[in-house]
């Protein structure tokens, strides 16, 4: 498994059509991201969902094998130590998983992962987690076999913020485990924050 590198939009991460477009522009974006300006500033991930990076994550989701989560969180640790000088004062939130599914696994990985990697990564006290700030306000059906515009209209009004005072003046880093279209991560901001508040999704 090897990090993303090269060749992907500098917002989404959305691998670009065009080998000479990255070439051509430092801050390269797709399609998408030149249409839509996307409610968050950056959006990193270590790998494509594909290989041993999504059997790693499935072992973690559906075989509840929690130490997977630390190798996780050191992949993700990895990302981060490239965008340590872009941090400031900022609060890892994850996304909630609804109640029957974390009744069912007995954690949220997400939360796992980003444990793992803020103890393993350079960032310092600049980072702070709070895993239960943001809530689920209602239940949702699976993104897995949704367009991009039913993804966006299943998972609208989804999260609520139990304490926004916490995050005043703070940058916001949404942790999730796979990145699709963006649309979970942007309902984040969009509907709780405010653009202004999430730095990288």
């Amino acid at each position: 498994m090897r990090p993303i590198a090269g060749g992907t939009c500098s917002i989404c991460g959305e691998r670009l059509l065009s080998p000479y477009a990255f070439l051509a522009e430092a801050e390269a974006r797709c399609g998408l991201c030149r249409r839509l300006e996307p409610p968050f500033v950056k959006a990193v991930a270590y790998g494509s969902y594909e290989g041993g990076l999504r059997e790693l994550i499935h072992i973690l989701k559906y075989g509840q094998v929690r130490p997977a989560a630390n190798v996780l969180g050191r992949m993700l640790s990895e990302v981060m130590a490239g965008l340590e000088s872009a941090f400031g004062p900022g609060t890892v939130v994850v996304v909630p998983l609804q109640v029957r599914r974390l009744r069912q696994r007995g954690f949220n990985h997400s939360e796992l992962i980003a444990r793992a990697a803020l103890k393993l990564g350079p960032t310092g006290d600049r980072l702070v987690l709070n895993a239960k700030i943001l809530e689920r306000h209602r239940d949702t059906q699976s993104q897995t076999d949704l367009t991009r515009h039913q993804r966006r209209e299943n998972i609208r009004g989804a999260f609520v913020v139990a304490n926004p005072e916490a995050l005043s003046g703070r940058e916001v880093l949404v942790v999730d485990d796979v990145f699709t279209t963006g649309t979970t991560v942007s309902s984040v901001p969009g509907y709780c924050f405010g653009p202004a508040h999430l730095k990288f999704g």
